[in-house]
């Protein structure tokens, strides 16, 4: 039987089934638009979904990261700890899909490949690899900040004959690692956490970093059906604290400059802080821990400190310490027993910044100075962050002009919301966006909201187009760099400064976040909707 060609029509069509796809897929239903979400995977969840690999979880509290918008919800899931592991995730994922029948309206395993904006129709038109199509007029990506895996630029990483894994695209099988040999390669957040859980019944591991991470303990700990109750009661204060916070965690900053403080008075407040659960050491510490040189090197002397202690090999502990960025000037990854793996007498460090990879063989991994061989390799080498997801899909918008192209020196947008030249396109948790510097749901919800409020106008008024303008664009990026440019992060090369040494292009520094706070973003977003969607055309 010849395949169907039949082009599937919408009001909205959504990419992606992660946590923001779902949201708008529920929000666009209750409103009235007919819509359909498109999935690259086999079932919701998006990162839970994908991110399988050993000792995965939560670093936002996971009552504080749950969706607020259904009371119900609130009321009939229960977490098991404080931090949950991904099994968890994505179970809470699969939940809410069960809870408001969300499958019926998703194609799953249908990756986008191409998105083109239709000028004469005023519409899109998407492909999949599949070779089929969808029109809509109104196009939402929910792809995520973090969902293009990336490996290394290594020779022959295609020779190796073991097993194979990649930690974003973790299998759905059980992988074991007692009695193996293992290679990990990269110390990001993902690396960190696998690590540290292969560790417990690896036979011997390897761990190849190129650039070490501060890292912070995440002190997590089971919640009892008694705690579960007293937290559930707490949810209304629980998610109004969240409001008001910078990033919408529940930690906010000591509002006392940490030079003010006598030496002793400073360590006291560290102390104290990193013996707390989270993020409480990055996000609470001093006001000015992250924008003033010398406050923050007194938060990273501290930190040193305490990697010191629990190494016992001072040479490993100095090839564990970052050199080039002062902690918390890239996003932290939270531990549990991180640093005591390199006690282990079957744990081995090899720095590559002394001996780089040269290549991977049909046996291993060879350096310059010697060669390995193993069982198995596990890249945790991270993702292109934030536009990654978007370059991967072929986007156009007027006159056939390539988003990637647009954003060659760096986004552009409004909001992080929509982009000059591309209509009707609106991006979830998009670059430019406080949603990529926030405990994600809580940011989800505002974008949701607001894109839903926004088509709910359009369709009263009659109106069929929106585009932001050059000039709100300019605008609206030119703050964005204003307010990064306060931060010592934007002195750093990382992810969010758009910078990815796996990613060809990817060298120069720009500003991939938004660094004024949810609350500033949220005004923002308000006072757009009060002056009638200012800095939007639309039509």
């Amino acid at each position: 039987m010849a395949k169907s060609t039949a082009i599937e029509r919408w009001d909205v069509a959504v990419v992606g089934a992660g946590l923001s796809g779902m949201y708008q897929l529920l929000k666009l239903r209750q409103l009235g638009f007919k819509a359909r979400v498109y999935e690259a995977g086999g079932d919701v969840g998006g990162t839970w979904y994908w991110n399988r690999y050993p000792g995965c979880r939560f670093d936002s509290e996971s009552w504080s990261y749950g969706f607020s918008f259904s009371p119900e919800v609130l009321k009939e899931w229960n977490w098991a700890e404080h931090f949950s592991s991904q099994p968890e995730n994505l179970r809470y994922c699969q939940f809410l899909a069960d809870k408001f029948d969300l499958r019926r309206d998703i194609t799953f395993n249908a990756r986008v490949k191409s998105a083109s904006w239709d000028e004469a129709a005023g519409e899109w038109e998407v492909m999949f690899e599949d070779g089929k199509r969808a029109r809509s007029r109104f196009l939402i990506t929910a792809i995520g900040p973090l969902s293009a895996p990336t490996m290394p630029n290594i020779p022959g990483a295609n020779d190796f004959k073991g097993e194979c894994y990649h930690t974003g695209l973790w299998p759905q099988h059980e992988v074991t690692f007692a009695g193996k040999r293992v290679a990990v390669i990269g110390t990001g957040a993902s690396g960190v956490q696998a690590i540290t859980e292969i560790a417990k019944t690896v036979g011997h591991l390897t761990v190849f970093q190129r650039t070490p991470n501060w890292c912070t303990p995440l002190r997590n700990s089971r919640i009892s059906p008694e705690e579960m109750e007293k937290i559930r009661a707490r949810y209304d204060d629980i998610f109004r604290r969240c409001r008001e916070t910078w990033g919408c965690f529940i930690h906010t900053a000591d509002q006392r400059n940490a030079m003010d403080l006598t030496p002793e008075e400073r360590e006291a407040v560290f102390e104290e802080l990193y013996n707390q659960p989270g993020f409480s050491f990055w996000q609470g510490n001093f006001r000015d821990a992250l924008i003033d040189k010398a406050a923050n090197d007194e938060m990273t002397r501290f930190v040193v400190k305490k990697i010191r202690a629990r190494v016992k090999d001072q040479k490993i502990a100095d090839k564990l310490i970052p050199t080039n960025h002062g902690y918390g000037t890239r996003r932290v990854p939270l531990e549990s027993g991180y640093y005591e793996v390199y006690n282990q007498p079957n744990v081995r460090l090899v720095d590559l910044r002394e001996t780089p990879i040269e290549r991977i063989t049909a046996k291993g991994v060879k350096t310059s100075d010697a060669e390995y061989e193993f069982d198995m390799i596990i890249f945790a080498t991270g993702f292109d962050a934030i536009t990654g997801a978007f370059d991967r899909i072929d986007i156009r918008g007027v006159g056939g002009r390539k988003l990637k192209d647009k954003w060659a020196d760096g986004p552009h947008t409004y909001l992080g919301l929509n982009i000059a030249g591309f209509p009707n396109f609106l991006t979830l948790v998009g670059p430019h966006n406080a949603a990529t510097f926030c405990n994600i749901p809580r940011c989800i919800e505002q974008n949701v909201d607001f894109v839903g409020d926004m088509l709910v106008y359009m369709r009263d008024k009659g109106l069929k187009r929106l585009e932001a303008t050059a000039e709100a664009e300019d605008e609206w990026t030119a703050h964005v760099y204003d307010t990064g440019s306060k931060l010592l992060a934007m002195q750093v090369d990382s992810w969010i400064t758009g910078v990815n040494k796996n990613v060809a292009g990817r060298q120069k520094r720009t500003f991939m976040a938004y660094a004024g706070g949810a609350p500033k973003y949220r005004q923002k977003c308000e006072e757009v909707v009060a002056g009638g969607y200012e800095g939007f055309a639309l039509h």
